[in-house]
Order: structure tokens, then sequence, then C-alpha cells
């Protein structure tokens, strides 16, 4: 873990935030590639505004690939934090040209364990392509959950770019033909094919940064207890910055 690549006070100074809303920057290095994930606390003092936001919403089925339901959010109360996030994509992520938004929702995992399709029951990747940034906005506490991610055992890969896809997919198959398909669950933890290599646990108002590439799976403490009712349900924001 490092903490001087950012200045969160800085930051927070550009845009007269006191001493106690101050955000708290910790950065961490994941498994043998190195690959950052930065961990952003005391955010914007805004959760429990956004959490009943939240549990108001209207949900649509999140796609294909996303195990429940989202809904729009706007990402304005990153605002105080404009400078902060800039000094995160620049110094740590490298960042040079500008950074755009592709999209920012209200998630909320739904989907009961046995309906899971292959794909959702092994960690996965969001990107493979261009400079992706995952950011995670939690709002509930470490009951919630929170990320994990990992390292594909038979290939070796932590994250997934555009050359690596056919040897993954291929390696995906051999475990299949080796181990049989995923067990019908949400991943967590270490098996034959996955080994965790890092986690960030949930916290009101933390806000977890990280390559798009990079093989994660959300933490899911109890699958039984999933709901499609956002009041009481497992309730993130979620958004995608690509550098440009």
């Amino acid at each position: 873990m490092r903490r001087a690549a950012v200045d969160p006070a800085r930051g927070a100074a550009q845009v007269g935030m006191t001493v106690t809303q101050q955000p708290r920057v910790s950065i961490h290095r994941l498994g043998n590639e190195g690959q950052p994930l930065v961990v952003i606390d005391n955010v914007c003092g805004r959760s429990g505004e956004l959490l009943e936001s939240g549990r108001r919403a209207t949900f649509q089925p999140g796609g294909a690939s996303y195990p429940g339901v989202r809904s729009w959010c706007s990402p304005d109360f990153l605002e105080p934090v404009r400078p902060l996030l800039f000094q995160v994509l620049q110094q740590v992520f490298g960042f040079r040209q500008g950074v755009s938004m592709d999209v920012s929702t209200y998630s909320l995992v739904t989907l009961p364990e046995g309906e899971l399709a292959p794909l959702q029951r092994i960690p996965h990747y969001d990107h493979a392509a261009g400079e992706v940034i995952a950011v995670m906005y939690y709002l509930l506490g470490r009951e919630s959950g929170g990320t994990a991610f990992y390292r594909h055992r038979r290939t070796g890969f932590e994250t997934i770019s555009e050359d690596r896809v056919d040897a993954y997919n291929a390696g995906l198959a051999t475990d299949e033909r080796e181990y049989g398909a995923p067990p019908p669950r949400y991943h967590v933890g270490s098996d034959e094919r996955f080994e965790e290599i890092g986690r960030v646990d949930a916290a009101p108002d933390r806000l977890a940064l990280y390559r798009g590439r990079l093989l994660h799976s959300g933490v899911i403490p109890d699958p039984a207890a999933l709901t499609d009712d956002p009041a009481s349900g497992r309730l993130t924001i979620n958004m995608f910055l690509r550098g440009r």
C-alpha cells in the first residue's frame, strides 16, 4: 500500500472542504501484475442521501451479464472531489488527455444463485479494450460484501487485455473439461480455477477505482437474502471512466 502518490488535502482545499470532510486515500497494488486498486473513504458525506434516492429509483434489467437491475444515477455527487479524482487518474492510472464517463447507475444484485448463467458464476472483467476505469461507490456497510480480485490459475492472468482474450477463453474451456461447469453460486474466495489476490470491503461513502480489465467479482455474503426491493437490497453505484 502506498499513500504518497496522491494528496487528498490539496484536492479538498481546492473545493473548500473542511478537515472533518477530507477524503482518505489508500493505494494498493494487486497480485503479480501490480495493478492499482485505489480506495477513497469519506468521499462526499452524502451516502445516506444517495441511498435513500436509490431506494426510490425505478430499476430496469441490467443486461445479459449483470445479475440484477440498474437505474440511472447522476454523478454530480462526486463534483466536490473532482480535483482529487483527476489526481488519481493522472498519477496512478496514467491518464493524460482527459476523461469521459460511459455510465453511472444504481446497481442492485437480485439473481438467485440457481439462476446464474455459467459466466456469472466466475470472476469477470468489464472491458478488455482501451483504458477504462471501473468506479464502485458503496452505500452500505461490510455486511453487504464488497469486491474481490482474482488470478486465473491456468493462465496466470490477473487482467484480460485484447491480446489475452483468446488464451483466457481457451483456459476457461480447459477448466470446464477438467472440473466441469462452475457450481451455481456467486464466486467467493479461491478455488481450483481462480485465486483471490485482493479484496475491498464495502463501507458507506467509500469509493473504489480499478482498471476494467482486472478479473473481479462482487462479494455476496448472503445470497439467500438477495431481493429486488431496493429498500433492503444490495445497492451500490457503479461508473465507468474512459481515458481519451
